[in-house]
């Protein structure tokens, strides 16, 4: 997504990935340089903030031979980048959270969104969609919210003397769950086949839900009346955790500067946002990104980071095994997006951040000390070794 100033030098995102680079995509891929001098790539800021270059829509020159991604992976490629164009016309800032959306996108997976009231959330995902032309539904977690106001219920028709299932609104592509934390446990769990097997059972029958699917929940980590902590099994069928923080004043004047110019947020076409990808893009980007290559090093170096945070003192439980394999699908996505067939080390220590800070816990004496799961994923990525 463009800052105001598009030459400027990218801010240190939070911990998730951001895609920043000239995004006007070539009408024919150009071949790939023996050697691209630093003038030829743009400054990128990985998800863990490391600077990293990023040619986009051009595979790199030492890509591992084997897979190559084909046209339509490059075209998908190209319009999954695009959409940091669309969502900058409604959305200023937050390339993180964009990133990290599109990643969760690839591979399938969950995002929850934690920001403070007014730093877009739900703008966001309103605007991803339309940009992804793809159906969404948003639904506001509230205390009496029941489960089958979330997955739908069996509904008695007159007409045949029989039930029938009315949908809820889960059945979409991307569902908006606002403020999940204000909703009980009960209704909580209504998401968990949901988000693991991607199907509701009512009466013992199982329903599909579309293709492709993702829930993206947003929550406040300030308020604390009248919510309910997501449980451990939950946060863990999250992919990623984008943090939205507080826009730097640049953006913030930008962002008036718009409102003051007529801006409406809720109207995104008079915006000009526009679909720019679909679904096929994001099939195409998925089976794309599950070509690329892991070397057995680099399976090892995931799982030595996973394992490294279950030895902690201030860790209670550290990364599952579902977190290291979630940890290499990101990797790989954001290896992908880079324009590379191969996995790095610099992928993995870029996607750890957003990938495990929402699956660690901590012991109440550590937590009153003042650590955090960004400081002892710190911790983990100084000391780990990295394979060469």
């Amino acid at each position: 997504m463009t800052s105001p100033n598009p030459g400027a030098t990218p801010a240190e995102p939070d911990g998730s990935a951001t895609l920043r680079a000239p995004l006007q995509p070539p009408q024919a891929p150009p071949p790939p340089p023996a050697a691209p001098p630093p003038t030829q790539m743009a400054a990128v800021q990985g998800p863990g903030g490391q600077a990293q270059p990023f040619v986009p829509g051009t595979p790199s020159a030492t890509a591992v031979p084997g897979s190559p991604p084909g046209p339509d992976a490059e075209g998908a490629r190209r319009a999954l980048i695009e959409l940091r164009h669309e969502v900058a016309k409604a959305v200023v800032g937050q390339d993180a959270a964009v990133s990290g959306l599109v990643i969760a996108l690839i591979c399938h997976g969950h995002v929850l969104l934690e920001g403070v009231p007014g730093v877009a959330k739900t703008l966001l995902v309103r605007t991803l969609a339309t940009a992804l032309s793809l159906d969404t539904r948003r639904v506001q977690f509230t205390p009496d919210l029941m489960p089958g106001d979330v997955t739908g219920s069996l509904v008695y028709d007159n007409r045949t003397s029989e039930f029938a299932f009315r949908e809820g609104p889960v059945f979409t592509n991307l569902l908006l769950a606002d403020e999940i934390n204000r909703t009980p446990p009960k209704t909580q769990a209504a998401l968990l086949e949901v988000m693991e097997e991607r199907q509701v059972t009512v009466d013992g029958q199982p329903r599909r839900l579309p293709t492709p699917f993702a829930v993206l929940a947003t929550q406040n980590p300030i308020e604390h009346e009248g919510t309910y902590p997501l449980p451990e099994a939950q946060l863990d069928r999250f992919l990623i955790k984008v943090t939205l923080p507080l826009p730097p004043r640049e953006d913030e004047v930008h962002i008036l500067a718009r409102h003051a110019g007529g801006f409406d947020p809720s109207d995104l076409a008079a915006a000009g946002v526009h679909p720019v990808a679909g679904p096929a893009d994001i099939i195409a980007a998925r089976n794309a990104a599950a070509r690329v290559q892991v070397q057995r090093e680099v399976l090892a170096y995931i799982v030595d980071l996973a394992r490294a945070t279950r030895a902690l003192p201030s860790v209670l439980l550290g990364v599952s095994p579902r977190g290291a394999t979630a940890l290499l699908a990101t990797a790989r996505a954001w290896a992908w997006l880079s324009g590379r067939s191969y996995v790095t080390p610099d992928d993995v220590k870029a996607l750890a951040r957003a990938t495990l800070r929402h699956r660690l816990s901590l012991r109440p004496e550590a937590e009153q000390d003042g650590t955090t799961a960004e400081s002892v994923l710190d911790q983990v990525l100084i000391t780990v070794p990295v394979p060469r």
